[in-house]
């Protein structure tokens, strides 16, 4: 396991020290070349976002994939399972999710339900949280095993900036829909879930599979730091080369309109 991680200490909510809009741009094309190499390779992405309610996940993974061919990748919004998912396995659902060769799969918020809100909310047995830790150790070394990358984030907000982004979405029409009962109940239970995130890095920060806390609040500074990180960590698990053009494509171009390799 890696150094404990305490939350508080993700709570500075330091402004981005830059130009924002020149940071998101460089990071995007980062990002697109990191997808490029997944379909030139034929390799596997996973991209676990977990957190708070209103701690930014939506906005990054948005703004991560606006330059992405989205024939190679998708997100997956994890709700509360349907009765077919709960008739199985807490995994099952998500193991019908796992990307192919070629493909990035972005889990906005995932199996880690197990540890979080299924603890809290008492929508599983004891037994079934606690054995839920080793499960999805197992479940994630067996990705990296497979070939498959797996990042994981959690975006960590106060109490006060959530409840200034709860404020916000009421305030706008078009933000409205963003916010229900659910995200009351939530809060009401801060330190419930506070404990249960706490005992989920101690279990879960594994060597194979660490997690990366944003501190998420500020909006940009947060966006900037997650995807940078997923970046730099795709760009250390993939190829640093491209492969040569295929000579078979040469020979056709050659025939069809005279090409001649650079």
């Amino acid at each position: 396991m890696n150094k404990h991680i305490d939350l508080s200490e993700y709570e500075a909510g330091s402004k981005f020290d830059g130009d924002y809009s020149d940071a998101l741009k460089h990071v995007q094309k980062r990002l697109a070349r990191v997808q490029f190499k997944h379909i030139i390779y034929g390799k596997r992405t996973i991209l676990a976002f977990e957190g708070w309610d209103a701690a930014g996940k939506g906005g990054c993974i948005r703004r991560m994939t606006a330059e992405w061919d989205p024939r190679y990748y998708e997100v997956f919004p994890i709700g509360a399972p349907n009765r077919e998912e709960r008739d199985r396995h807490f995994l099952w659902r998500f193991w019908k999710r796992l990307p192919g060769n070629r493909e990035i799969a972005v889990f906005d918020r995932s199996w880690y339900g197990r540890v979080l809100v299924e603890r809290v909310e008492e929508l599983c047995s004891n037994a079934e949280w606690k054995r839920g830790y080793d499960e999805i150790n197992e479940f994630e070394a067996q990705q990296i095993d497979s070939g498959t990358n797996l990042v994981k984030l959690f975006f960590h907000v106060t109490q006060e900036e959530q409840d200034s982004r709860f404020a916000e979405r009421l305030n706008t029409p078009h933000k409205q829909w963003k916010i229900n009962k659910d995200d009351f109940r939530n809060r009401s239970k801060r330190s419930a879930y506070l404990a249960a995130m706490d005992d989920m890095f101690k279990q879960t920060d594994t060597r194979w599979a660490p997690w990366k806390v944003i501190d998420g609040n500020n909006k940009k500074a947060a966006r900037i730091a997650a995807m940078t990180h997923i970046a730099e960590t795709l760009e250390a698990a993939l190829p640093e080369d491209l492969p040569e053009v295929d000579p078979e494509l040469v020979r056709l171009a050659k025939d069809a309109f005279g090409y001649e390799v650079d």
